[in-house]
């Protein structure tokens, strides 16, 4: 199947908000993330969406811990592309701190979450409570989320736009529309965290991608073990990009917690093949979103 048409596998290894509690194969040590890494790109990640955490497990957004990762996955002939989180507002780290990847790493990709903030939280009917009710601030401002994409474009990284609702979409198109975006922009669909951030159907996706910048390269990653590799096959089938990993979620299957990342690409992996596609290699996913090479 070597003319077959090419679909980009992002895997994010571990995230900001979950710990081993959830499952005790999420990777949380430098060494962990690394291994795991590994095993997502041998099987088919082109690009492994990174955070980082302290020696205490704790959500990190110190340099020199994405560092020592991604020296890590180097040294060990890794070549997929590294996208590196400024994520962590969840975790209450401070903007400044989450964007200094940006500057002292000058990674290939960085995420960039594209709006003010997003209410969290479902209510719990059989307890008659809200259950993880919170607002995470993202930026006070336009002009702050401005500066934030300013900076990455003087420093050369790519931002892939976090999008978490439909109106969000309002603000990557002013970005695009002021030109501050590299060409083609990077779009990740964010659906299914509870709270106030998109549902995950097909109709909504459809929506979504309807609203998008014209020729953005778009990804969709579907929270939780329910939609995550159901929604896979929709975002395939509209031409779009796909996201997977432990961040995300940590089952296999219903019941069954997955044993690594590697297994979970490897289950996109069969899903992306029996649609009739093929994962696109680390050089594919670079000329698709015509990256210059990263990594300091």
């Amino acid at each position: 199947m070597s003319g077959a048409e090419r679909v980009i596998v992002t895997c994010a290894l571990t995230g900001a908000q979950q710990g081993k509690e959830a499952n005790p194969n999420l990777p949380l040590t430098p060494a962990e993330i690394v291994a795991q890494g590994l095993e997502a790109w041998r099987a088919g990640a082109a690009i492994l969406h990174l955070h980082a955490r302290d020696p205490a497990g704790r959500p990190s957004a110190d340099p020199a811990i994405f560092a020592a990762i991604v020296s890590g996955l180097r040294e060990a002939g890794c070549d997929a592309v590294l996208n590196l989180s400024t994520g962590g507002a969840v975790a209450g780290i401070p903007l400044d701190e989450r964007l200094a990847v940006v500057t002292e790493l000058r990674p290939e990709i960085a995420s960039l979450s594209a709006g003010g903030g997003v209410l969290l939280g479902r209510f719990d009917e059989r307890r008659g409570a809200w259950a993880g009710d919170r607002f995470v601030p993202l930026f006070g401002s336009h002009a702050e989320l401005e500066r934030a994409a300013r900076l990455f474009a003087d420093c050369g990284v790519r931002p892939e736009l976090e999008v978490y609702h439909a109106g969000q979409l309002n603000t990557v198109r002013a970005l695009h529309a002021r030109g501050l975006l590299a060409e083609p922009p990077l779009v990740n669909l964010v659906m299914g965290i509870p709270g106030e951030c998109t549902e995950p159907t097909v109709r909504n996706l459809a929506f979504l991608v309807d609203q998008l910048p014209a020729g953005a390269v778009w990804l969709a990653s579907a929270i939780g073990a329910r939609h995550h590799f159901r929604m896979l096959g929709a975002a395939v089938a509209m031409g779009g990009q796909v996201r997977v990993g432990l961040e995300d979620n940590v089952y296999m299957a219903r019941g069954e917690l997955a044993a690594s990342n590697g297994q979970v690409v490897a289950k996109a992996v069969r899903i992306i093949r029996e649609l009739g596609f093929e994962p696109a290699a680390p050089d594919h996913a670079r000329a698709a979103l015509e990256l210059e090479g990263g990594d300091g």
